[in-house]
């Protein structure tokens, strides 16, 4: 039996972030993992593969559409899917041996298996029972389905089954509008399957800026995805190789039935903590099954703590590795903090989506007096030089103090250029501060300063 300082169950972004940052201020850690290798959902089978496949399918959409009026004449590529698996899967193994690199280079074990906590204070791993003065769960989530939705990651598929298909289909259906089903519908569209998503609510991406919904719907539209929205599914049939997705239009109740080769359900996350031991233990949870905690990220149970997407909050890897920093904090004495008002979130589509802080739509429920700035990539001459010229930029500010108070992009590299405004909000800057700030010329974070400009006087280049 080994006794650490502190064991962390999970060795996704939160958990091995948390194991670092604890081995960095002298704790003695371990990470219990069942997967093979380390790095969790993100790593294995979700954030990493995916950006693998939307890059390799954005090189080829540009070189289908863009190389020939750039003077790159030539016979357009051809898509060998073995070999863009291979790519993908080399991407997942540099990243995950990367983070055992890490491990081993901060001294922290690997303890290899699927860990339940018995009492406080004790993690077991198979037959091992090793001591903790503190537990971190980490165990991420896992997709979220419907009734009546059967998935057999062939043909009805999950984000995980979907990455590893043994063909590009000719049709496929996405079930969700949201940030998954949108990236990984994209992907199969510029490799040239039939991308149908239907969407229960009025609106893709739920919960983002109203207005770069709609920009951000008609872009999709005109590379090729269809949409069916304010559609209830009903249910799914597969056979080996075909399925059907029976759905209800909620305006009229009419009921329709659509048929795929492929069905991806892109359906949201749920909080993954079975086997834990977590109900025996006394860990009270939300109505949402989620694990709750203090402000210090303690469970109910005293030396527990929990972090990612096993708690509340947007389900995303980088909230997850501010919470594993904050905690590794608070294991050595220290005071951890976590800004959860500018946490940005991004859709890596293209052009790329990116928000942080509050919407219109969350400023007018709340009364809050605003002003707008807004400017479109058409006037930014970087974006034109590279045909990226769609979409644009949105800064919210209080309409008294000038401080910023949310902004949201659609445009090339808006994934990056949010951050600018991140720091921005993390300093209390005004959309002045902003706006005054040199920013080098060509790029495409010009486009951010003149809506900066546009919260005062007024953008230059429109």
């Amino acid at each position: 039996m080994s006794s650490y300082d502190v064991i962390i169950i999970g060795s996704g972004p939160g958990g091995y972030v948390c194991a670092i940052r604890c081995a960095q201020l002298g704790l003695k850690t371990a990470v219990v993992e069942g997967r093979e290798t380390l790095g969790g959902t993100c790593l294995n089978v979700g954030c990493i593969p995916s950006k693998a496949l939307l890059h390799a399918t954005h090189m080829l959409h540009e070189a289908e559409h863009n190389f020939a009026d750039m003077g790159l004449k030539g016979k357009s590529p051809s898509v060998d899917w073995t070999q863009m698996q291979s790519y993908k899967q080399s991407t997942i193994d540099t990243n995950t041996k990367g983070i055992e690199f890490l491990f081993k280079k901060n001294k922290i074990d690997w303890i290899k298996g699927w860990g339940t906590i018995p009492e406080a204070g004790k993690v077991k791993v198979g037959d091992d029972v090793h001591d903790a003065k503190s537990i971190v769960i980490a165990t991420g989530s896992e997709p979220a389905s419907l009734p009546g939705v059967d998935v057999d990651e062939k043909v009805v598929v999950t984000s995980t089954g979907v990455l590893s298909l043994g063909k590009v289909p000719k049709k496929m259906i996405v079930i969700g509008a949201g940030v998954i089903g949108l990236e990984i519908g994209s992907v199969y569209a510029r490799l040239g399957s039939e991308v149908t998503v239907i969407e229960y609510l009025d609106a893709i991406t739920p919960g983002m800026d109203g207005e770069v919904q709609k920009s951000f719907m008609k872009i999709l539209k005109k590379q090729g995805m269809e949409f069916i929205m304010g559609a209830a599914v009903q249910g799914t049939e597969a056979s080996k190789t075909k399925a059907k997705v029976t759905y209800k239009l909620r305006k009229d109740d009419s009921e329709h039935t659509l048929d795929a080769d492929v069905v991806l359900v892109s359906t949201g996350r749920k909080p993954f903590h079975d086997g834990l031991g977590t109900e025996a233990l006394g860990i009270e949870l939300t109505k949402r099954g989620q694990i709750g905690v203090s402000d210090s990220w303690e469970t109910s149970v005293k030396g527990v703590y929990a972090i990612g997407d096993v708690i509340e909050g947007p389900m995303l890897a980088h909230k997850a590795e501010d919470e594993g920093m904050a905690v590794a904090e608070v294991l050595a004495g220290k005071h951890g903090h976590v800004n959860y008002g500018v946490i940005p979130g991004v859709i890596y589509t293209h052009p790329e989506v990116a928000n942080v802080g509050m919407t219109e739509e969350q400023l007018k429920e709340a009364g809050r007096a605003y002003k707008t700035g807004k400017f479109s990539f058409m006037g930014n001459a970087r974006a034109k030089a590279v045909f990226a010229g769609d979409g644009f930029v949105k800064i919210l500010a209080d309409k008294e103090t000038d401080r910023i108070l949310g902004a949201h992009i659609i445009g090339p590299g808006a994934g990056d250029l949010i951050h600018e405004v991140c720091v921005a909000m993390e300093f209390g800057a005004s959309a002045e501060d902003l706006a005054m700030t040199c920013h080098a010329h060509p790029t495409y974070s010009e486009a951010v300063r003149e809506a900066a400009l546009a919260c005062g006087d007024g953008p230059i280049h429109m």
